[in-house]
C-alpha cells in the first residue's frame, strides 16, 4: 500500500525487527517507534504484533497527542510513554523499551547500574539511572502517559541530562532507551542490556567493587565522543 509515510514505517520496522534480532525481548514485548518532527509524528510498533509476522505496512503513525493518523491496529500498549517524551525532549529521534533480563532485573532491584568499567565509560559517564517505583496515585490514573513523567521527574530530580544519558531503569518495570534515530535507540538499548550483564557479574565476583576512576571515565568517554574523539574512522 502507498503511503506518505513509508520511510518512517520503514525505519520503525526495521529497529523492532533489530530489537528481536539482538535477543533483546521475548513474544511481543517491547517496541520501537521513528519520529518525524517536520511533520509532528512518530511510527511505533502495533501491540501483541510478534515480530515474525511483523510487516512494515503494520506500523501505526500517530501524532505527539496520541491521534491515530494512519494504522488499521492499536499501537503499542506503551505509547503515550513515547508521545510524552517526543513532547518534551526534541532532540530524541526514537526510543526503544525492552523487557531484556539483565536491565529489567536491575529495575526490579530498584537499583542505578554503577559505573564499573570503560565499556560503560564508552558511552556515557554515570551511573544508568533507576527511576523510583510509580506512585499508587500516578499508577491508578493515565498509568503509560504517567510513565513518561516518571521518566522526566527523575531526570530533572537528578540534574541529568537526556542528551548525555540516553537511557534509564523504571524501577519494577524495566528500561527505555532513546536516541536520535530508531536504530541509535536499539543500540543503547542493546549497550544498556549488556553492562547490566557485566555489573551484574562483576558484583557476583567481587560484592565490593569499586567504581570506575574518574580518569578512566574522562579518558574513555572523550576518545569517542570529546571534541578531540580519535575512535572511529
Amino acid at each position: 500500500m502507498t503511503s506518505r509515510y513509508n520511510q518512517l514505517k520503514q525505519e520503525c520496522f526495521e529497529a523492532n525487527i533489530e530489537l528481536n534480532n539482538l535477543g533483546l525481548v521475548i513474544y511481543t514485548f517491547g517496541n520501537v517507534s521513528a519520529v518525524d518532527r517536520e511533520n509532528g509524528i512518530f511510527a511505533i510498533k502495533p501491540s501483541g504484533v510478534p515480530y515474525e509476522k511483523l510487516k512494515p505496512e503494520d506500523i501505526v503513525i500517530l501524532d505527539f497527542d496520541n491521534n491515530i493518523i494512519e494504522g488499521t491496529m492499536r499501537p503499542s500498549s506503551d505509547t503515550k510513554t513515547h508521545a510524552f517524551l517526543y513532547k518534551n525532549w526534541s532532540h530524541i529521534g526514537g526510543i526503544a523499551h525492552t523487557h531484556a533480563t539483565y536491565s529489567v532485573a536491575w529495575a526490579q532491584a530498584q537499583r542505578d547500574i554503577p559505573i564499573f568499567g570503560t565499556t560503560h565509560a564508552d558511552h556515557l559517564t554515570a551511573d544508568i539511572p533507576c527511576a523510583q517505583p510509580m506512585k499508587d496515585s500516578l499508577i491508578e490514573g493515565n498509568y503509560e502517559h504517567n510513565t513518561g513523567i516518571q521518566i522526566l521527574d527523575c531526570f530533572q530530580e537528578r540534574g541529568i541530562s537526556s542528551e548525555e544519558v540516553e537511557m534509564v531503569l523504571i524501577g519494577n518495570h524495566g528500561p527505555f532507551a532513546w536516541g536520535k534515530s530508531a536504530a541509535k535507540a536499539v543500540y543503547n538499548s542493546k549497550v544498556l542490556e549488556t553492562v547490566a550483564h557485566m555489573a551484574y557479574l562483576t558484583l557476583q565476583i567481587n560484592p565490593d567493587a569499586p567504581r570506575l576512576k574518574d580518569s578512566l571515565i574522562k579518558k574513555h568517554y572523550e576518545r569517542k565522543h570529546g571534541k578531540n574523539a580519535y575512535y572511529g574512522q
